[in-house]
């Protein structure tokens, strides 16, 4: 795989061939991360590097573009058919950068955004005050009424967004394990006048594979997302708008020149390579088999005495309280269970009490194994060897660590995707 590298830069291939083992080897429970297609990863690696594209297609800044021209556009009208979606911008480098492009073209500086709470399940870019964007925009949040079910507090959403009428209210988590009501949403970004703006990157994969529901059909504006986790494909981003060009022409003008420079058209080509499997009927089985694992996984701790954030999951995450339910931090419980082969996150619950890099929990998901072929018997396994772990510490790692690499090896990482 590493021909060249191997020649030209051995202190790189080391690297890279140790993580090809360490990826082989053990089991990928960090719900945010996935495996790609060898299709996809040529793209990545294509020739399309060499090329400075600024601008969209049909409208570049250099010439020798027809060919860049021809990728962007099947990258974009892939995504369009896969979220139904009238536009799509591909150029966001991540989806941080496309947050932080859609900010700047729907509001001005100190404009209000309404966003989830980080330690109820939001993320960095909806607004936490370590965030530069957090300076320029007047972040509120919203939370969980009811931790044990996951219940957002719709009420409090609605009375707080008469009072500071938000311009954007921006749905979407990273560590929240239900389904949000879009209905709600929608009606109260409709109610005070505000932008509904759902950002799916976690989800993703699991809209366009039909395993939850599509927020475009309940109303939506705009969503946002990163173009790997659940989606299974490169590290990207993208920004969807269901209907309004006006919104649109905002966006595109806040991605380029707004925000980010030349595209990376090597990157845009593995996104539509990574569009057209997912367009496959295939990946409908796959999403639905992430949230039947999850669900599995879930059970399985609940049976053994776990304390679940939300009370389980209806998606392809969860978030366990392990401080409560063994009396070890989640940055304790991250390092045993990576020693086990069995790499997942340590994760801050709602009003955790400690410290972000000392959290009371842990956060993992069904997405990678799922694309490895496992189903509902091995996740519920998997869980079982976690438990294994959490509750007997070290004196069960090397044993349990046998047994992941042996499941690792039955199931490996595939090459392509039917």
């Amino acid at each position: 795989m590493y021909e060249h590298l191997k020649q030209g830069d051995a202190e790189v291939f080391v690297a890279l061939d140790g993580e090809e083992k360490r990826e082989a080897e053990g089991l990928e429970l960090i719900p945010s991360e996935n495996y790609v297609s060898l299709a996809v990863r040529e793209a990545l690696g294509s020739v399309l590097t060499n090329k400075y594209s600024e601008g969209y297609p049909g409208k570049r800044y250099y010439g020798g573009q027809e060919f860049t021209d021809q990728a962007e556009t099947i990258a974009i009208e892939r995504a369009k058919q896969l979220f139904g979606a009238k536009f799509a911008n591909v150029q966001p480098h991540s989806g941080a950068n496309a947050n932080i492009a859609l900010y700047m073209a729907l509001m001005e500086p100190g404009d209000t955004v309404m966003g989830m709470d980080l330690s109820h399940g939001g993320h960095l870019t909806h607004g936490h005050p370590v965030t530069y964007i957090s300076k320029v925009f007047n972040f509120i949040r919203y939370k969980m009424k009811d931790v044990s079910t996951g219940e957002i507090d719709y009420d409090e959403m609605l009375e707080v967004a008469k009072r500071e009428k938000p311009k954007v209210l921006l749905a979407g988590y990273s560590a929240y394990s239900r389904e949000l009501d879009y209905a709600k949403f929608v009606s109260i970004a409709r109610e005070v006048g505000a932008v509904a703006v759902m950002d799916i990157s976690h989800i993703a994969g699991l809209i366009a594979g039909k395993a939850v529901k599509n927020p475009f059909d309940y109303g939506f504006d705009v969503m946002t997302s990163t173009t790997h986790k659940t989606l299974r494909g490169p590290r990207g981003g993208i920004i969807l708008t269901r209907e309004s060009e006006e919104l649109a022409k905002k966006i595109d003008k806040a991605v380029f020149p707004g925000l980010q420079g030349g595209p990376l058209m090597n990157t845009i080509a593995a996104k539509a390579v990574c569009f057209g499997e997912a367009l496959k009927p295939s990946f409908e089985a796959y999403a639905k088999q992430v949230v039947e694992n999850a669900s599995a996984m879930a059970i399985a701790f609940q049976k053994g005495g776990v304390r679940l954030i939300a009370g389980g999951t209806s998606n392809h995450l969860i978030l366990a309280d392990v401080w409560s339910s063994f009396g070890i931090s989640g940055h304790e419980a991250e390092t045993l269970l990576d020693a086990a082969g069995m790499t997942l996150n340590k994760n801050v619950i709602a009003d955790d009490t400690r410290k972000p890099l000392d959290p009371s929990g842990i956060r993992f998901g069904t997405p990678a194994i799922t694309s490895r072929g496992m189903g509902r018997v091995e996740a519920t396994r998997v869980a079982e060897l976690m438990l294994d772990v959490l509750k007997n510490g070290e004196s069960s790692v090397e044993r349990v660590r046998t047994e992941v690499k042996e499941l690792a090896q039955k199931f490996p990482i595939p090459e392509s995707f039917a």
